[in-house]
């Protein structure tokens, strides 16, 4: 073979070879940023798409797509104030009407996602993935809320409904304070809230 033609099919070797390794290398700074952007939820997407990884990013990159279509806002101050102060009064209802307070945390939650600038209008998990886009951590609550809601709604046992509707009032909690830029201490998704005091004082109350 004459080295010309050797010397050839070494450099587009090198260079494959060399395509092959940036390719590798972007796509893995790709699952890191995606990893490090979404949390929790990036794992939650892998296993929804039962563990393939590819499908999973393509995934929280439309996500991501549809999410920057819409500008976001920030409350102002008289707004921030407002909602706390309504908030305050959805957990105060609790007390004597448990169902009622929880139906209004969602709408509550659900006015000051318009208000940001998220549209509320489109099904409920298009909702959820354009959340997990700037509220990854809590996202899960939503679900999870969303869940107890309709369950408390289905069951006909009364402690089940008053317990399953408390613990969507404590996951509500959560997303909606991280949509006010407020701190909360709520439990993760997968506790049972048992540091709510004020929740688990009307709970113990109501149940026997």
């Amino acid at each position: 073979m004459d080295d010309t033609v050797v010397w050839i099919l070494v450099i587009v070797a090198v260079v494959l070879i060399a395509a092959l390794a940036a390719w590798a290398l972007n796509r893995n700074l790709q699952s890191r940023r995606l990893r490090q952007r979404f949390g929790p939820e990036y794992d939650r997407t892998i296993e929804r798409t039962s563990g393939d990884r590819k499908q999973a990013e393509s995934v929280l990159g439309d996500r991501i797509a549809r999410r920057e279509e819409f500008e976001l806002r920030p409350l102002s101050p008289a707004a921030h104030e407002t909602y706390a102060r309504r908030w305050d009064q959805v957990q105060a209802q609790f007390v004597d009407e448990p169902g009622t307070a929880v139906q209004d945390a969602q709408t509550l939650l659900e006015e000051v996602m318009a208000e940001r600038g998220y549209p509320v209008g489109n099904e409920f998990e298009e909702r959820v993935d354009l959340l997990s886009v700037d509220h990854p951590d809590v996202v899960e609550h939503y679900r999870v809320a969303n869940r107890l809601h309709h369950e408390s709604g289905e069951s006909s046992d009364a402690a089940a409904t008053t317990e399953e509707r408390r613990q969507a009032l404590v996951h509500y909690r959560a997303l909606f304070a991280d949509l006010l830029d407020t701190a909360d201490t709520s439990p993760r998704p997968d506790t049972d809230g048992s540091d709510d005091e004020e929740l688990e004082r009307e709970r113990d109350r109501r149940i026997p």
